[in-house]
């Protein structure tokens, strides 16, 4: 009876055990069958759309591109002025300063005043002031004190800190920039050889030729700054004429002319 006993018990768990396995393996089988199929117990993050015309952000990781600094700009709010080999330093446009220095001087135009002091213009700012660009056609009685002579068409242009002067009856004028190519050296006086003999300014000089040379062209009726269409025989006579009219005039100047 005994033996019968343990022979049930054995068969039982044989039993179990076969079934047991039958299920592991059915199980492996199964998922032998699907290797394509995420585990979605690791990770359920969708990756984000890219559009193909924008860079995906996740991987660029660029720095903006940042512009080139001016190395004529100080960091002191100025700028050296190179042009026509100008190099003076000036205050940025758009500096702000508490008050005027007690040496400037004051121009209308326009309704609007204008201050100007060490070659820079300032209009009011609430109750400071703002270096500015003055308007082109604002006429003053003095120039600044450093500047530069260029010469277009064979008449002097005064430069300085990006602004252009002319000069126009008992004074100058803010001009547009010359259109043609302007010259540092002045054009030649007809091979006429000017001395100052009173020890004229740069300044001063380049302003009586200006006279002389138009005094000269309404005298003569030639202007050899001009083409001319002229016949050359004609041409050379009123060449003369206006060689001999420069010279009356520029030595009444305090000018020897040879």
């Amino acid at each position: 009876m005994n033996n019968i006993h343990k022979t049930n018990r054995a068969f039982t768990l044989g039993l179990m055990l076969a079934l047991l396995s039958g299920v592991m393996l059915a199980g492996s089988a199964w998922a032998a069958a699907q290797p394509d199929r995420p585990d979605r117990r690791v990770s359920r993050e969708r990756p984000a759309a890219v559009r193909p015309d924008q860079p995906d952000r996740r991987v660029s990781r660029e720095r903006p591109v940042v512009a080139k600094p001016d190395h004529r700009r100080l960091d002191d709010g100025r700028f050296r002025d190179s042009r026509y080999q100008h190099n003076r330093f000036y205050p940025t446009r758009g500096h702000i300063i508490g008050a005027m220095p007690r040496d400037h001087r004051v121009v209308v135009h326009g309704g609007a005043r204008y201050y100007f002091s060490g070659g820079a213009w300032y209009r009011p700012y609430g109750p400071r002031f703002s270096v500015v660009i003055p308007p082109v056609g604002l006429f003053l009685p003095f120039l600044p004190p450093y500047y530069t002579t260029i010469w277009v068409g064979g008449i002097p242009y005064y430069y300085a800190n990006e602004v252009y002067y002319a000069h126009r009856g008992d004074g100058y004028v803010i001009v547009e920039p010359p259109k043609e190519e302007p010259s540092q050296a002045p054009p030649p006086a007809e091979q006429m050889f000017i001395y100052p003999r009173l020890g004229q300014s740069e300044q001063q000089q380049a302003d009586d030729r200006y006279e002389c040379h138009r005094w000269s062209v309404s005298q003569t009726d030639f202007d050899p700054t001009q083409p001319e269409s002229t016949p050359e025989s004609q041409k050379m006579e009123k060449r003369a004429d206006y060689q001999r009219a420069m010279s009356a005039c520029l030595d009444g100047r305090g000018y020897t002319v040879k």
